[in-house]
């Protein structure tokens, strides 16, 4: 089982961590939300919990709750450049579906 962040979202995450100037990394999960049953979690951790499973990838700690990690195992996490929009980009293996917004999937 393993998360990874791509070079681009690792150099972002790190940028932002030293901008806000405290944060042990960041923290990734899912939550049952939108029309296709489930949606994404992403917020910047400034401390770990007891259960978290813990990666690393390109000097960046990744925590992720043990509930999540079904859903998540073997997710590149992206942070893309599109014209005038930037952004993570969950690159999920065990996506079957999603909805048209974007917003939610399902395994």
């Amino acid at each position: 089982m393993a998360i990874t962040l791509s070079e681009s979202a690792a150099n972002h995450v790190s940028r932002f961590i030293e901008k806000r100037g405290k944060g042990i990394g960041i923290r990734l999960g899912v939550k049952t939300s939108g029309c296709s049953g489930m949606a994404y979690k992403l917020e910047f951790a400034d401390e770990s919990q007891d259960d978290d499973i813990v990666f690393e990838s390109h000097g960046v700690t990744v925590l992720i709750d043990p509930k999540s990690l079904p859903y998540l195992d073997g997710t590149e996490l992206d942070f893309v450049r599109e014209g005038l929009n930037e952004g993570f980009k969950f690159n999920n293996p065990n996506v079957k579906d999603a909805c048209g917004c974007g917003e939610s999937f399902n395994v």
